[in-house]
């Protein structure tokens, strides 16, 4: 944030082990978490207040930021977020029944694949989790039992031979999308290949498995 100029009331510490925030409860969270980190220190925090879905394992901090970040919004609350592709799938360790009990809940609204090359320090491919604590929320309609997927893995152009980056265009393209589906003016439609507007049923039947390219087709 500092890079980019951008001013806010910056605490450094844990925020696992230290909660900067205990009180809060945000309109908005925007986040980038370290992905797939094993070296959490899980065991310090068993029975914490955070994990209303599930105890995050010893071995990856993923689903302990997911729930992090639901804990910290308000009734009305929005956060997006970037995790690694496994997050989607992964039943490694319990991980599968918490991305369940999150999906029952009903606070998965809108899920992107992401194009691979697209981060400096990494190779694992990524994807980005949008999750609404209240659906209704009388600014957009109603999207209860509903979420979107989107396949963005074949946009971007690459501007080197390791490094990939989104165009405004394909950033128009893929927020457009969500914002029409959410009923922020424009029509949605379903694009095979690109987007699906799916049930909580359907996801059911693909055992809770968030990866866009199973309900998106071809």
């Amino acid at each position: 944030m500092a890079i980019r100029g951008i001013d806010a009331n910056i605490k450094h510490g844990d925020s696992f082990h230290e909660d900067q925030f205990k009180d809060l409860k945000a309109d908005f969270i925007l986040a980038n978490p370290p992905f797939n980190d094993s070296d959490w220190r899980q065991e310090m925090l068993q029975g914490d207040v955070r994990w209303k879905f599930g105890t995050p394992p010893k071995g990856n901090a993923n689903f302990a930021w997911v729930q992090h970040f639901i804990h910290h919004l308000s009734p009305t609350g929005l956060t997006g977020f970037v995790l690694a592709n496994g997050s989607m799938s992964s039943n490694t360790s319990g991980e599968g029944e918490i991305r369940k009990n999150i999906i029952e809940a009903d606070l998965v609204d809108c899920m992107v694949a992401l194009p691979s090359q697209l981060f400096y320090n990494t190779m694992i491919p990524a994807c980005l989790w949008f999750i609404a604590r209240d659906k209704i929320n009388h600014k957009f309609k109603n999207r209860r039992g509903k979420m979107l997927f989107i396949d963005a893995r074949n946009l971007g152009v690459m501007v080197d031979r390791r490094h990939r980056e989104l165009t405004d265009e394909d950033i128009k393209k893929i927020s457009a999308t969500y914002h029409a589906w959410r009923g922020e003016g424009g029509k949605y439609e379903d694009v095979p290949g690109f987007c699906k507007s799916a049930t909580v049923e359907e996801v059911r039947k693909h055992e809770y498995i968030l990866t866009p390219g199973r309900y998106v087709g071809t």
